[in-house]
């Protein structure tokens, strides 16, 4: 299954973000997801479950990467509002949603905020680096290669 292109807007977005990550406040290369100490995630595991929560703060930006599967997220806590490809929608906790395959989303919190994915895990791996390559892409290019 081949998508569209990730929407302009949060590409140029994340552009911005990777050319100023040698500034504070700016995070990420683009090519792997980066670990930051203002924004942490939770991991936890079930039987062939992964649960990734992300804790954001009020004012903070993420640039998510591709999802490469189809998932269901929840607002546990706070005020978001989401870019996800061009459709952008605010959300109020508690409330969830469906990530279609392909999806890329950028997430301001106007709150502090608990976002919470749930994502299949088959191997029942708890190796983080080996579920990121597993849910995740980097690039539509490499989306579309492990979806084709």
């Amino acid at each position: 299954m081949k998508l569209k292109k990730t929407n302009k807007e949060i590409q140029s977005l994340q552009d911005l973000i990777i050319e100023n990550n040698n500034i504070e406040g700016f995070y990420g290369d683009g090519e792997s997801i980066p670990e930051i100490e203002d924004i942490p995630i939770k991991h936890d595991f079930a039987d062939q479950i992964y649960l990734r929560q992300m804790t954001m703060g009020k004012g903070q930006l993420v640039i998510g990467a591709i999802h490469n599967h189809k998932h269901i997220w929840f607002l546990l806590k706070g005020k978001i509002t989401v870019n996800d490809d061009g459709k952008i929608i605010d959300h109020i906790a508690p409330c969830y949603m469906i990530s279609e395959p392909g999806s890329k989303r950028a997430i301001y919190a106007h709150e502090d905020s608990i976002f919470v994915n749930i994502h299949k895990n088959p191997s029942n791996t708890n190796d983080i680096k080996e579920l990121e390559k597993e849910i995740v892409s980097m690039t539509m290019e490499e989306f579309n290669k492990k979806n084709n």
